[in-house]
């Protein structure tokens, strides 16, 4: 099992991980402009979106291995239900951009999110993909 460095914890990623960078409590009037001039329901935009903001996240390449393969487990899922990521629960303190929690396809989105990061990361997980998990 891989442990987090920075946490020391266990690090056992969902595919919720990747929406962190489309947090906009307390930005609303910063990243949430932002992203407003995006429609997730549209795949031009969707790219744009995972380009800009998914992808340049600060993990290590065994943390994007991890959470690549936890993506491709959930796609391959057809009881999973990726509009529950989206919706808003009072009790945290995450929010994201008007009209999301309304996305008509959420699966697309995150099938976006695969598709892009197999490219866009392709060297870290090869990377990550030739050693022995099970020594992490």
């Amino acid at each position: 099992m891989y442990i987090d460095p920075e946490t020391s914890m266990p690090y056992l990623p969902t595919p919720a991980y990747f929406l962190c960078c489309f947090d906009v409590y307390d930005r609303e009037e910063t990243l949430g402009v932002e992203l407003e001039k995006y429609d997730p329901n549209i795949a031009v935009d969707r790219e744009a979106l995972i380009l800009k903001y998914c992808m340049p996240m600060k993990r290590s390449y065994r943390q994007k291995f991890l959470l690549v393969e936890c993506l491709k487990c959930a796609l391959h899922d057809e009881r999973y239900v990726f509009s529950t990521l989206f919706q808003y629960d009072p009790e945290a303190y995450c929010s994201f951009p008007d009209g999301w929690d309304e996305m008509v396809d959420p699966r697309a989105f995150f099938e976006d999110i695969y598709r892009i990061a197999i490219v866009e990361w392709e060297g870290e997980l090869t990377r990550a993909g030739l050693e022995d998990q099970a020594t992490w």
